[in-house]
């Protein structure tokens, strides 16, 4: 059976005791640690590295997006709100689930198969070489405005320089990140992720084709469209990474 440590970060005491009672009838889920505020949580997060979060959204001085924000790995996220459903389906992508309070206990237990069925699906996905790198099943929160998205990096097809700040191609979506390249470099699994010049980094699952270009390069089609010279010396170091 499938354990699954969570975490509750939600303001309201009350609140926090009616999920812990919806939760005691899943024995996979076991409760590591509960915060009311998002600067715990950022803390409690980091520190127990839990499976599961169930979020609040509306909380005082910061909310539940600002805290995803702040995470660099951001766990399986249920969100538990007040929020009618209307507005929440703006922040929907891929992932995300959400729990409207009161919150029922069979559409609680659905949303708790979902997850297991999921985490059944991608436990196996691991990324070994490099110990700091995220796993391709790992999810990171990007908000670009009013738009929000919980993304696996394994869909991620480019990232790409503007300016101090990254842009992220995914699923025909452009948003910015505040972080440099550098800084998202560092948490990318090398054997898929590959630095195709000073300006971008391809993920080579997305690669659709390569030709041959001016002075050594090479030139990448993408799947989504988008074209991508390689640096001469990248060029080389990206034959050796596709040989046999």
């Amino acid at each position: 059976m499938i354990k699954l440590k969570a975490v509750i970060v939600e303001d309201s005491r009350l609140a926090r005791n009616e999920l812990k009672e919806l939760i005691k009838a899943h024995k996979e889920i076991e409760i590591i640690g509960e915060a009311e505020n998002v600067d715990d949580a950022f803390k409690l997060i980091n520190d127990t590295k839990p499976d599961l979060l169930f979020l609040d959204i509306n909380m005082p001085e910061k909310d539940g997006f600002e805290l995803l924000e702040m995470l660099s790995e951001v766990p399986i996220t249920i969100f538990t709100t007040a929020f009618d459903e209307y507005a929440i389906k703006s922040f929907e992508y891929n992932a995300f689930d959400y729990l409207l309070k009161p919150i029922n206990q069979k559409r609680f237990s659905t949303s708790v198969e979902k997850v297991i069925e999921s985490i059944s699906k991608n436990e196996t996905a691991t990324i070994n070489k490099n110990e700091n790198a995220l796993s391709l099943e790992k999810q990171i929160f990007i908000k670009d405005g009013e738009n929000c998205w919980l993304v696996k990096l394994k869909d991620i097809s480019l990232f790409e320089i503007v300016g101090n700040y990254t842009r992220v191609y995914f699923d025909q979506k452009k948003p910015l990140i505040y972080k440099s390249l550098a800084q998202v470099e560092e948490k990318l699994p090398t054997e898929v992720f590959f630095r195709a010049n000073r300006q971008q980094i391809i993920n080579i699952n997305h690669v659709k084709k390569v030709v041959s270009w001016f002075n050594g390069k090479l030139k990448i089609e993408m799947n989504s469209g988008e074209e991508i010279e390689i640096s001469r010396r990248q060029s080389y170091l990206f034959k050796e990474q596709l040989s046999f």
